[in-house]
């Protein structure tokens, strides 16, 4: 679905590359090219998953601070 999406971007922005003046067309150009290269690429895992934070533990009692010193 995601593929499709920026596929769809990518015919829309040469769309409106085709009337742009030179300068923006370029840019238009590039931009149609990252899209393309987005939508070429199946994601395999479909949507990207932010990775679990590590779960916080106690240090060992011997990295403690004894009672006065910081």
């Amino acid at each position: 679905m995601e593929q499709e999406f920026y596929r769809g971007l990518a015919h829309r922005v040469r769309g409106m590359a085709e009337k742009a003046d030179p300068f923006t067309r370029r840019r238009l150009l590039d931009l149609a090219k990252r899209y393309d290269s987005r939508g070429a690429q199946p994601s395999a895992s479909g949507p990207t998953e932010r990775p679990l934070p590590a779960s916080p533990t106690t240090p060992p009692a011997a990295t403690f601070s004894g009672p006065g010193e910081a």
